[in-house]
């Protein structure tokens, strides 16, 4: 068997890796089922190992200066080139490259990027339980060759061997399985993402992909975006002038991704912050409108690009077959609106825009490897498929309009102690908590009785060429198999209650995403009071006076946000609780490698 090679998207926002398995491309997920790793890396004030993805991104309010983020937009780049001024500190070397300064160490741009690519790989060796050595990195289309320079030298300090840079609207075409199209087909791919902007013409003959022209902006995405809003708030929240503190920009960086993020399905949001000025609250409702007027100067910045594109590739917008729309931040509205207005056709929305590139990467690594012989787009899955996990939520395994055929998986656990079993129960469905989505079917997967967290099961959708949808649950230690087919769960649903749905999912966006945030806050704050009732005991010897109080002060901060129903207290509370109890996890993991030399003799 070929060792797999890697398709790595590392993307300026977000990054994201997969593999060919048994002939399906997949995208691998991390320890909390997340197929997305932020890009985003924190360097500890103690001086211990780098923070990245997720935990890091939680980092960028409380301690900016140090939480690095949309490193893509430095790689490759010199004095001069760079016209954005991040929260943490950046300096130039002799040659005039950048350098990005923590507690006096200079990290170039590359060894930030390997550091993410770094974990990428930490979590694809985890999922598929061997190692992994080669790589295909995609790169925007417009990148120079500095940067193409940059990212295969990132992916090589991470321990790869990149096989092939790609280009990222490519990989895009290669996702969408553009064979359906015909013998021949012009496609443009927009490509709009967190910090770069891409618009390529691509010819498509019997399977051959051809770059016709291609155009963009290395400097304008997603964070442009960001930026704007966030000076349109704090012009708002600081009226007086004068430029807010580095951690009041942060934490309205945070409510500016959050609100562009939800007027993308909604008509307006409100944004909260309390004692944003001393005691001052801010507090403002933001419309869409408003919010487009804002970004539309930045966002019209994409049709220069498009029409120098379609002039190099000598076509008119009525010579395209299909305009595919690529990257997070084609979800606004108005983006879409505008892809519209340039190229005199609806875009094709269809695939899932953070995820085509790195699928795309995927099935390039699965071709140079000869896994992957012939690829034939079929079908794809009208509705998202999943299952409900602990607290009635939905998680998604397939995201709707999945390429068939297909296959994906992720980990399970068990939620309550001496738990003997788990049940499945298989959704189908565009809505949040699971109770408002179909159920499919449900099979029972038996395990020995373990403390809470310990079981570890794996659930798998795979979906065969003919839309039957196959689930299988395995207990990982004792290695049994329960599989539960599911005819026409993936292809075969009236049109009608599609449209029901999708609509549903939409008219109760908001309420829906508040249910599930409240939901995810409530589960993290019992598991927290939880791990705090039965380490304190341990560790009380080891703690001062004013820790102990600190952290039962912060528990009961806890109880009390949980007693109100309060989302924000909540999220608050459950953030003070986590840093408090910092010092007592070091204490009980010390205590525990100080008991295992004893027990092993290495200590008196």
């Amino acid at each position: 068997m070929n060792e797999p090679i890697a398709g790595i998207d590392l993307g300026t926002t977000n990054s994201l890796i997969g593999v060919v398995e048994a002939g399906f491309p997949i995208l691998l997920a991390d320890e909390q089922g997340s197929r997305l790793t932020p890009s985003v890396v924190y360097f500890p004030k103690d001086g211990t190992a780098p923070v990245i993805g997720s935990a890091a991104l939680r980092r960028r309010a409380t301690d900016p200066e140090r939480t690095i983020v949309s490193v893509k937009a430095l790689m490759g780049r010199r004095r001069g080139d760079v016209d954005i001024h991040p929260a943490f500190p950046i300096a130039y070397n002799a040659q005039g490259e950048i350098q990005i300064e923590v507690d006096g160490k200079y990290h170039s741009p590359v060894a930030i990027g390997a550091l993410i690519i770094g974990r990428l790989k930490e979590i694809a060796e985890a999922r598929l339980e061997r190692p992994i050595h080669r790589a295909v990195i995609t790169v925007p289309a417009y990148f120079n060759d500095a940067q193409r320079q940059a990212t295969k030298q990132a992916g090589e300090m991470a321990g790869f061997t990149v096989e092939r840079i790609l280009n990222e609207p490519t990989a895009a075409a290669l996702a969408y399985g553009l064979q359906r199209l015909g013998e021949a087909a012009k496609i443009a791919v927009f490509d709009l993402g967190g910090g770069t902007f891409d618009l390529s013409i691509l010819e498509m003959r019997e399977g051959v992909f051809q770059v016709l022209a291609t155009h963009g902006d290395t400097q304008l995405g997603g964070d442009d975006f960001d930026r704007a809003l966030v000076a349109w708030l704090a012009a708002r929240a600081f009226p007086d002038g004068g430029s807010p503190p580095p951690d009041a920009t942060a934490r309205l960086l945070d409510a500016a991704v959050a609100a562009k993020h939800q007027l993308s399905s909604a008509e307006q949001t409100d944004i909260s912050l309390p004692f944003m000025r001393g005691t001052e609250h801010f507090q403002i409702t933001l419309s869409r409108s408003e919010f487009e007027n804002i970004i539309r100067p930045i966002a019209d910045r994409t049709r220069q690009p498009c029409r120098q594109a379609l002039s190099d590739a000598k076509m008119l917008p009525a010579d395209l077959d299909q305009i595919l729309l690529v990257g997070g931040s084609t979800r606004i509205p108005l983006v879409r609106q505008i892809a519209a207005e340039i190229f005199g056709q609806e875009p094709n929305t269809s695939s899932h825009p953070d995820e085509a590139v790195a699928l795309g990467a995927v099935i390039q690594g699965g071709i140079l490897n000869g896994s992957m012989q012939q690829m034939t787009l079929l079908d794809v899955t009208p509705l998202s498929l999943g299952i409900e996990t602990f607290g009635g939520l939905m998680n998604v395994i397939l995201p709707r309009n999945t390429t068939i055929p297909c296959k994906a998986g992720e980990m399970f656990t068990n939620a309550v102690d001496q738990q003997p079993s788990m049940l499945i129960r298989i959704l189908q469905g565009e809505r949040e908590m699971a109770r408002d989505n179909w159920t499919l079917g449900q099979l029972q997967i038996d395990f020995p009785p373990v403390p809470r967290g310990s079981a570890r099961v794996g659930v798998q959708f795979s979906i065969d060429a003919d839309g039957i949808l196959h689930v299988l649950a395995r207990d990982t230690k004792t290695q049994q198999d329960v599989v539960l087919e599911i005819r026409h769960a993936a292809i075969q649903v009236d049109d009608a209650r599609v449209e029901e749905m999708i609509s549903a999912s939409i008219e109760n966006a908001f309420d829906d995403i508040h249910e599930r945030q409240w939901t995810e806050a409530k589960l993290k704050a019992h598991e927290l009071l939880a791990a705090v009732q039965t380490a304190l005991p341990l560790a009380v010897e080891f703690l001062s006076k004013e820790e102990n109080e600190t952290i039962t002060q912060a528990a009961q901060a806890v109880n009390s946000a949980l007693e109100k129903s309060s989302l924000p207290d909540l999220k608050q509370a459950n953030h003070t609780l986590d840093q408090a109890t910092e010092s007592l996890a070091a204490i009980l993991v010390e205590k525990a490698m100080d008991d295992a030399m004893r027990r092993q003799g290495l200590m008196d």
